[in-house]
């Protein structure tokens, strides 16, 4: 069955702002959790794709790759199998509700992590994402290729295995019992107030190291150096990012690792301006080339190919030449290359060329044209 729109499935149109797609999934959220439809596929289904839908359109990046090349724009987002829950981030947006609403759910703890295990594990934290950015040329982009990129991150450290304690020793903390959370009481003129505050004796992490490493000084994790190699697609774009999950640094005393971002910029080409998939460039002829016609050779990103100047081309006139522009990304497809011939008038002239020209004026006046249309506007037309 076909994959339906991400903004359908939340009943948002696309120019729906971030709060709208927010109480979209809150309301769908409700209807379709599974502790209020038991035993009921076809609703766990709708809950998880309305999930999918809101975890792509609540993220700017993703949202932006999406509309540009819907679901293949975010396909390097998720696994092999497509959106699962390990890949749903915004939990803990919705605990306010959810985890009311639910509490005790056995279901809801295993999809999003909520619960006494969560608690007990609060000194565990995610770790964070690395940013950096790769520039690449015209003919990087072209034919897309692997790229080793040395990195700085977070790996767990060897000494205490990830866990910030040399002797590998972590406990609950017996201040909040592991919530990281206690319950503060003041008098006031209205009497006693109860208020929630980090826990002082864990600083809200839920758990305490007695004998802490001395190697990561108690976070559980070393700086490293090490190479990665980046897969770049044919066609991608200057601006989008590759996601490489799994490749950031890895989170405190055993916490997940973060996420990779490579951040895409385009080298400038002396030939060629990108449009798109569509290449542009110039080419200079001659007098006599423009009047005569003349089989020429224009480059490509990889090398020449020949072109034919009909006689009585204009300068300015522009050539299209099919499939030698970029491939569309995820796509056998490719754009086109559009070349604008240019006339140049020579600067200097012997004795006996001035006389041809001289010779020539006589056929002039009548011949000249003028076009009212500028270049881009003459390229626009091929694609109305």
């Amino acid at each position: 069955m076909a994959k339906r729109d991400y903004y359908e499935i939340l009943g948002v149109d696309r120019n729906a702002s971030q709060a709208d797609i927010k109480r979209a999934y809150r309301r769908l959220a409700m209807k379709y959790h599974p502790d209020k439809n038991p035993d009921n596929k076809d609703a766990e289904e709708k809950f998880k794709e309305a999930s999918e839908a809101y975890e792509v359109l609540s993220n700017p990046d993703k949202r932006t790759r999406y509309d540009q090349f819907g679901f293949a724009g975010v396909k390097q987002d998720f696994g092999p199998g497509g959106f699962q829950w390990t890949d749903f981030t915004h939990a803990t947006d919705f605990s306010d509700i959810f985890e009311n609403f639910f509490r005790g759910s056995d279901i809801f703890d295993s999809i999003f992590g909520f619960g006494r295990r969560d608690r007990t594990r609060r000194g565990a934290e995610p770790g964070e994402d690395i940013r950096i950015s790769l520039s690449l040329s015209l003919e990087d982009i072209a034919n897309g290729l692997e790229k080793k990129v040395k990195i700085s991150v977070l790996e767990t450290c060897p000494d205490c295995n990830g866990t910030g304690a040399a002797d590998g020793k972590v406990s609950i903390c017996p201040k909040c019992n592991g919530s990281g959370r206690v319950k503060q009481i003041r008098q006031s003129f209205f009497g006693q107030m109860a208020t929630i505050v980090t826990c002082p004796e864990c600083n809200g992490e839920g758990t305490v190291i007695k004998n802490r490493c001395y190697t990561c000084r108690g976070e559980g994790r070393i700086q490293k150096v090490k190479t990665i190699k980046v897969h770049i697609p044919a066609g991608i774009s200057g601006g989008q990012y590759i996601r490489l999950r799994g490749e950031g640094n890895v989170g405190k005393r055993g916490g997940e690792k973060g996420d990779l971002l490579i951040y895409v910029k385009e080298k400038e080409h002396d030939k060629f301006k990108r449009d798109g998939a569509n290449l542009i460039s110039e080419y200079y002829i001659s007098f006599s080339q423009a009047a005569l016609g003349a089989q020429v050779e224009v480059p490509i990103l990889y090398g020449k190919i020949k072109m034919h100047i009909p006689s009585g081309t204009q300068s300015g006139k522009i050539f299209r030449l099919r499939n030698q522009g970029l491939p569309y990304l995820n796509s056998s497809q490719r754009g086109d290359l559009f070349i604008k011939v240019i006339v140049v008038t020579p600067t200097k002239l012997s004795a006996e060329e001035k006389e041809l020209f001289r010779k020539l004026s006589k056929y002039d006046s009548k011949t000249i044209s003028k076009s009212s249309k500028g270049f881009f506007d003459t390229v626009k037309d091929y694609f109305s």
